[in-house]
C-alpha cells in the first residue's frame, strides 16, 4: 500500500496521550515517527509514563494503554537533559522533517526543541509544540491535563442532567482533539516548508482547543449573551426530538430534528396523529413542548426493545442504540468496516487494536504494534553514522 507520508522523518519527545495520539496518525500514514523517551535508571523503568498506566499489561512497564497511542512508531531512548543527548538530538534533527513535543510550555526552549534552536542545522524543519497552556504567557510553566480543560472551558457545564452535578466527557477528548489539530498544523507547515525551504514553530495548547470546541454555544454567548443550559436526556439545545428515549430494555438516541425526519418517524411508529397535535405541529412548537413530547414518545418506545426500533427506523430516521463499552466494541458493523485490526507483539501474537479512521484508496491504513522501550536505538543511531562501539558507550553512560 502506498502511504502518503512515506519518506518523512518525525522526531517526537512525547508522553501520555495528546502528543502520541497526534503523531500516531502520522505514523500510520507512513511517516517514520521516532518516539524519544527517557532512558531507564536504577530503580526507574524509564520511558513514556503511559507505559506504566494500568490495569492491563503485556509485560512489566508495557501497558495496553500505551498501545492505544503508539502504533507504527519507533522508540529511541535519549537523555535530553544531558549535553551529549542534545547533541544526538541535533544530529537527528538535521535528517528530519519535523520535531514534535508535548512538554510543559517552558521546556522546549530549555531542551533545544524549538525552531530557534534547530534552524541552524536544518532551516526547513518544522517544530510542533503541544502544551497545556502555550509557551508564551503567564501559564507557560503550569502543568495541565485534559479534565482541567474540560472544566475551565465549560464542557462540564453542558454535560449531564440539568439537576445533577457538572459531568466531564467520559474520555480525554480534549487530548485527542489537540493531538489531531497539532497534526493538521504540522502537516500544513511541512507543505509550506517544502515550497519555501523554511520551517517554523507550530503551537497548539489544550485550553485553546477546548475553548475552540465550544463552537456555536460560544458564538451564541459572545454575540447574544445566551448561556446554553444543560438539557435532559442529552438533548440538542435547539431542536427536538433529538435526544435519548427509553425502550423496553434500554435506551436509544433518536435525532428526528428535521421536519422530514419528524414526519417519517411518527408514521413509522404508528403515531401519525402527532403531526396535527398543536403542541408538536412545527419545530418551534415541539421545542416549546419538549417535556410533553418526551413523555409521548417514551410511551411508544417503551413497548418494544431497542433492537425492534433500530430495525424499524434505521436508514430512514437518524437513530442509534445507546451501547455500553462491550456492545459498542462487539458491534458487527465495526468488524465489517475494518475498524478492528490484529497486530503481532512480542508478548501477544494477536493483539487487537483499533484501526485508523482514515482510508487511502478505500483501504484502512496498516498497523503494527507500538515499540518496546528503546527497541530501535541501534537502527536510529546508526542512521546518523554512530558506530556499534559508540552506541555501546552511550548505553554504558546512560545517555540511551
Amino acid at each position: 500500500m502506498r502511504l502518503p507520508l512515506t519518506g518523512y522523518r518525525v522526531l517526537s519527545a512525547e508522553q501520555y496521550g495528546a502528543g502520541p495520539y497526534g503523531t500516531m496518525f502520522l505514523a500510520q500514514m507512513g511517516a517514520e515517527v521516532i518516539k524519544i523517551e527517557p532512558p531507564g535508571k536504577p530503580g526507574q523503568p524509564g520511558g513514556d509514563t503511559a507505559r506504566a498506566v494500568g490495569p492491563h499489561f503485556l509485560r512489566e512497564n508495557e501497558s495496553l494503554y500505551f498501545q492505544a497511542f503508539n502504533l507504527n512508531k519507533k522508540s529511541l531512548t535519549l537523555d535530553l537533559q544531558s549535553e551529549r543527548g542534545r547533541e544526538i538530538l541535533r544530529a537527528l534533527a538535521a535528517t528530519s522533517h519535523a520535531m514534535v513535543n508535548n512538554l510543559r510550555g517552558d521546556l522546549p526552549a530549555r531542551l533545544g526543541l524549538d525552531y530557534a534552536a534547530l534552524a541552524d542545522i536544518n532551516p526547513g524543519i518544522v517544530c510542533a509544540h503541544l502544551s497545556a497552556y502555550g509557551r508564551d504567557n503567564a501559564r507557560a510553566k503550569w502543568p495541565g491535563y485534559d479534565y482541567l480543560m474540560q472544566a475551565e472551558a465549560g464542557f462540564l457545564s453542558l454535560t449531564g442532567e440539568p439537576d445533577g452535578p457538572p459531568v466531564r466527557f467520559g474520555l480525554s477528548i480534549v487530548d485527542f482533539m489537540t493531538g489531531t489539530q497539532m497534526a493538521v498544523g504540522l502537516l500544513a507547515a511541512m507543505l509550506d516548508a517544502q515550497r519555501s525551504g523554511t520551517g517554523c514553530d507550530v503551537d497548539v495548547d489544550l485550553l485553546s482547543v477546548a475553548a475552540h470546541q465550544m463552537s456555536y454555544p460560544a458564538v451564541w454567548y459572545l454575540n447574544e449573551g445566551d448561556v446554553t443550559p444543560r438539557a435532559p436526556r442529552s438533548a440538542h439545545p435547539s431542536v427536538t426530538p433529538s435526544q435519548m428515549f427509553r425502550s423496553a430494555d434500554g435506551w436509544m438516541f433518536v435525532m428526528a430534528q428535521l421536519p422530514k425526519f419528524w414526519s417519517i418517524l411518527v408514521d413509522a411508529i404508528g403515531r401519525s396523529d402527532l403531526k396535527d397535535d398543536p403542541r408538536f405541529r412545527t419545530p418551534a412548537d415541539r421545542l416549546a413542548h419538549r417535556d410533553a413530547l418526551t413523555q409521548v414518545l417514551d410511551a411508544v418506545f417503551e413497548t418494544q426493545p431497542t433492537q425492534h426500533w433500530i430495525e424499524l427506523l434505521s436508514g430512514k430516521v437518524p437513530v442509534a442504540p445507546v451501547h455500553d463499552l462491550a456492545s459498542a466494541m462487539d458491534n458487527p458493523y465495526l468488524r465489517e468496516t475494518g475498524m478492528m485490526q490484529t497486530v503481532q507483539h512480542p508478548d501477544r501474537e494477536a493483539l487487537r487494536v483499533l484501526a485508523s479512521p482514515i482510508r487511502v484508496d478505500g483501504e484502512r491504513l496498516p498497523s503494527r504494534a507500538g515499540p518496546l522501550l528503546g527497541a530501535d536505538n541501534d537502527e536510529v543511531l546508526a542512521s546518523i553514522g554512530l558506530s556499534g562501539g559508540e552506541i555501546e558507550t552511550l548505553k554504558r553512560d546512560g545517555i540511551i
